[in-house]
């Protein structure tokens, strides 16, 4: 099993989602963020009290941003000559298979990727194929 190179501490400036104003009140309203634009908006604005709007602020450690709790970055594989990109960055990079790829070619990579030594992350989904009795 390949390690990650540097295992870094991923510390999130925010761990709550920003709601969307007025979604605690009006059913109709869910709470995915929506930017507010009105002219006499309390939220754009900025008045105390009123619910905190995303800026850049908030933005994670250019270093730990996208890095998996393993240490590793996921890169999106298709197929084994993807896979090929990997050779040199086994470390840093693990490979991820794409969800529309078929059980045949996820047999391929997976024995491909045991050979390079890169990490996959769903290495054991949809491996075994139903058989029809």
């Amino acid at each position: 099993m390949v390690t990650p190179l540097v295992k870094r501490d991923v510390i999130k400036k925010r761990v709550k989602k920003f709601k969307r104003m007025q979604s605690d009140r009006k059913i109709c309203v869910k709470t995915n963020w929506r930017r507010p634009k009105g002219i006499d908006c309390r939220v754009r604005r900025k008045f105390k009290g009123t619910t905190l709007m995303p800026n850049i602020g908030y933005g994670s450690n250019k270093k730990t941003r996208h890095v998996l709790p393993s240490g590793f970055v996921k890169f999106s594989v298709h197929n084994v000559t993807d896979l090929e990109l990997l050779l040199m960055h086994n470390r840093k990079y693990s490979a991820e298979i794409a969800h529309n790829v078929s059980t045949l070619k996820r047999k391929a990579i997976v024995e491909r990727a045991a050979q390079l030594n890169v990490a996959v992350t769903n290495g054991s989904a949809r491996l075994h194929s139903q058989e029809d009795e």
